[in-house]
């Protein structure tokens, strides 16, 4: 079976092609900048063979098209015929309380999927145009939404209710939902894996740390609390979203400043977080070659970052009784070691212990707790898509049964 998997952006498109047969990666690609005039699709298949298409790329209609001119150009050996594509996984962020797994899209999903808009509106719009795309391109190939917030459904009500009347939650759906379930999930199974333990006897706390970074709390292989609440606004800091803040802070800075509510709302999603605070950069990189050269901010908000981060960890310890493991994912919980240490040492009291040999020198994937470490500490890179795939083809599997 052949899954092509598709992340819509709103100037952006991913994909990877895999043979669940054998679990290969049989393409991938990335289109980036879609409606600019620099827009480029690089596209990498073949293990080590490399293709980038310079056609500009005005829309993601035509992105789509470019992508599966290329899987079905007869020189790249990829894919024979369109219909050789045995269903599309879509990464979808927000599924609401309507959608609490992962959902072959017919009419009626569609529509229902129309209400989840206003819970994302940065994400889903782009998210359930790829569907709409690949459904006009490919009608016969089933078409997948895998849902970020899905995973997390397992919940329980004392961990997603907010203390805010009820009538919210009942009429209008206001509770904690979560984001990044999907990676989330992933780096719990890789976890067991290398442990060489049940999954459902380990208790895991999973750090996806990138431009936007949560934290979830696993147990059982289920989900028991998460950083993320209603949007992915809320929990640790992040690159340009401040994440929790006494709320008052906002119509604080509305009355002071003589501005909207919702231009607040995009001074904390995009001008704050690490960028905020430090004023050079939302990239960690950046911040770490101005904190070496001497620059205060850029210190203050490592500092900031990596205590949000611990602090947020040790919030999530009563969701799980205890810890087992701690992992570290996503960009800058794969690439930054100092970042991981910094964390580790403010949890240096719950017997944390990095190994910071071990973790100078880690290359991909591995362990990098120190042997007196109570709990272990893992890196390991996410994929979000593998798991899209595996989730679309059990769904189609049991649907043909």
């Amino acid at each position: 079976m052949k899954i092509l998997v598709l992340n819509c952006g709103s100037s952006s498109l991913k994909y990877k092609l895999f043979d669940m047969q054998t679990n290969a990666e049989l393409a991938r690609g990335q289109a980036d900048r879609v409606g600019l005039p620099e827009a480029a699709f690089r596209h990498e298949y073949k293990q080590n063979k490399t293709f980038i298409d310079d056609k500009p790329v005005k829309n993601h209609h035509e992105a789509v098209h470019a992508l599966l001119d290329f899987l079905l150009n007869k020189d790249n050996d990829i894919l024979t015929e369109i219909n050789a594509i045995d269903g599309v996984g879509h990464r979808v962020v927000h599924g609401g309380d309507s959608f609490q797994a992962s959902v072959v899209v017919d009419q009626s999903t569609r529509k229902l999927l129309e209400n989840t808009k206003i819970l994302a509106p940065l994400h889903n719009p782009p998210n359930l145009m790829g569907i709409d795309i690949c459904t006009s391109l490919m009608p016969s190939v089933p078409q997948v939404a895998v849902f970020d917030t899905a995973f997390h459904h397992s919940m329980p009500a004392y961990a997603y209710t907010y203390a805010i009347p009820y009538k919210y939650y009942e009429q209008d759906h206001v509770r904690k939902y979560g984001f990044h379930g999907i990676s989330h999930q992933y780096a719990a199974l890789r976890a067991a894996e290398i442990l060489e333990e049940k999954l459902e006897n380990l208790r895991i706390i999973t750090c996806h740390l990138g431009a936007g970074s949560s934290l979830c709390a696993i147990c059982g292989g289920k989900s028991r609390d998460t950083s993320m609440g209603f949007t992915p606004l809320s929990g640790i800091v992040m690159s340009t979203r401040c994440g929790d803040i006494d709320p008052a802070i906002v119509t604080f800075i509305a009355e002071k400043e003589k501005i909207s509510i919702s231009a607040v709302m995009n001074i904390l999603n995009r001008q704050s977080g690490v960028l905020g605070i430090s004023g050079v950069s939302p990239d960690f990189r950046d911040l770490e070659k101005e904190a070496s050269m001497g620059n205060k901010r850029a210190h203050l908000a490592l500092m900031v970052y990596a205590y949000s981060a611990a602090r947020g960890i040790a919030s999530l310890i009563p969701a799980i009784s205890g810890l087992d493991a701690l992992v570290f994912t996503a960009g800058i919980g794969e690439h930054s070691l100092a970042m991981r240490e910094r964390i580790c040492e403010f949890l240096f009291w719950m017997d944390i212990v990095l190994d910071k040999k071990m973790n100078a020198t880690l290359d991909i994937e591995g362990l990098i707790s120190s042997s007196e470490s109570k709990v272990k500490i893992i890196v390991i890179p996410t994929n979000e898509e593998i798991m899209i795939a595996r989730e679309t083809c059990a769904l189609l599997k049991n649907n043909a049964h």
